[in-house]
């Protein structure tokens, strides 16, 4: 009888624990992801960077700055306007050169810019899903802190309990005193992984601290209760979504036609650009004159600049081609490796809640309430008692992979797979 009282103390106690702490504040997800998307340093300089690009497109299809030549030219004498108005060749004026690209060139280098634009862009998203996944990475990791803590100051209680009847066995002749060792060495297991739970702990709120651009130190709540998903997306349904969402394919992709566009241009510098100029210029008493003239660019070492140019790029082009296909590859690994793990972690945790646990417990209170008429031995109620321990644990461990898994599977598919 006295094993069921331990048994049903430690349910009340669970019960009591419980209803303090739904009373208390929780963390929530939801909160933490709006304040990291607002504040975070590295989403906050991509989004500056993908701004300074879109910049770039309008500087890069503009005409060169145009070119104002002031001047004179004197006869007989190198001073200012000496022979103006009596020389044919005296005079002072000024000249307006401007230079332009040979047809299509502004246009091009623009559309070189707005995919490199696009490119930063997706580097933008791709950062904010990153950083959003690394949060609820660390936010579940603090959810299990928490949860394992709790099943080991839980059981911490029974083992005293169980430790309390121990003694009280040996002192009337009727247990080993190896036995209360053993008991004691067993509460100084817990106490060592509940040290290593409250490193883990500290270690998790630093980092969200941290996405979150707060100070150090700053207080956190406990999250709030994450139950375990029945269902899954389909693995094709997620590579679906990966090659529409992911900004790392779009990425390359932008990277791709950049460099096409790019390659077009250095085919372009086969032909040459021109220069416009007019001025005028004074001669006093004389007729006033004018000039205008034409010069062009002439590609002249064109074997040694424009063609290494053109190969440079047609190798640019063939580079941007297979880190597309690297990424792809490496994004299907990904998402099959994840999957992989959330779909073992998730029949785990069916396993150890409907059965393994519920299972174990039985056997615990079995041998619990036998154990004080001597018919089971202390060995087996803490074998019973160790394993009843370790399932749990492993029930939280699994409900913490699970959704670390899904959180890796947002970020590379865009799906709101945790909510």
């Amino acid at each position: 009888m006295k094993g069921r009282s331990v048994v049903g103390s430690l349910g009340l106690f669970f019960a009591c624990t419980t209803i303090g702490w739904g009373q208390e504040e929780r963390l929530r997800l939801d909160d933490l992801v709006t304040e990291a998307l607002r504040n975070n340093p590295e989403v906050l300089a991509a989004q500056k960077r993908y701004e300074a690009a879109r910049q770039r497109p309008a500087q890069e299809s503009s005409l060169p700055d145009p070119m104002l030549s002031l001047g004179y030219t004197s006869v007989g004498s190198p001073r200012p306007f000496a022979g103006i108005g009596v020389e044919p060749a005296a005079n002072a004026g000024l000249m307006v050169s401007q230079e332009f690209p040979f047809p299509g060139k502004r246009k091009l280098r623009g559309d070189v810019a707005r995919k490199e634009a696009g490119a930063d862009f997706e580097l933008y998203q791709a950062t904010q899903l990153n950083v959003v996944s690394r949060l609820k990475q660390a936010y579940y990791r603090l959810y299990y802190a928490y949860a394992a803590r709790d099943v080991l100051e839980r059981n911490k209680e029974l083992l005293r309990k169980l430790l309390r009847i121990t003694e009280a066995r040996y002192s009337v002749g009727r247990a080993a005193q190896q036995d209360i060792f053993k008991a004691q060495t067993e509460l100084s297991i817990l106490e060592t992984r509940l040290v290593n739970l409250a490193r883990e702990r500290e270690a998790r709120e630093a980092e969200i601290n941290s996405l979150l651009n707060r100070p150090p130190g700053s207080p956190l709540a406990r999250p709030a209760e994450v139950q375990p998903k029945d269902t899954i997306i389909a693995l094709e349904e997620l590579y679906a979504a990966a090659r529409e969402n992911s900004p790392m394919l779009r990425r390359d992709q932008k990277m791709i036609e950049r460099t096409e566009l790019a390659l077009n241009l250095a085919r372009k510098d086969y032909y040459p650009d021109y220069v416009l100029s007019g001025g005028y210029f004074n001669q006093a008493g004389m007729a006033d004159m004018w000039q205008f003239r034409v010069d062009f660019k002439l590609p002249a070492y064109f074997w040694r600049k424009q063609r290494a140019a053109v190969t440079e790029r047609a190798q640019s082009l063939s580079q941007s081609r297979r880190t597309y296909e690297s990424t792809n590859q490496a994004l299907h690994f990904r998402i099959k490796d994840d999957y992989l793990m959330a779909t073992t972690s998730n029949r785990l945790m069916k396993l150890y809640g409907q059965t393994v646990i519920p299972q174990a417990s039985l056997a615990l209170e079995s041998s619990l309430a036998t154990y004080e008429t001597g018919t089971v031995d202390f060995l087996s109620v803490l074998t019973n008692y160790v394993t009843v321990v370790e399932y749990e644990m492993n029930y939280y461990e699994e409900l913490q992979n699970y959704y670390v898994a899904l959180s890796r599977l947002e970020e590379m598919t865009g799906l709101p797979l945790t909510r």
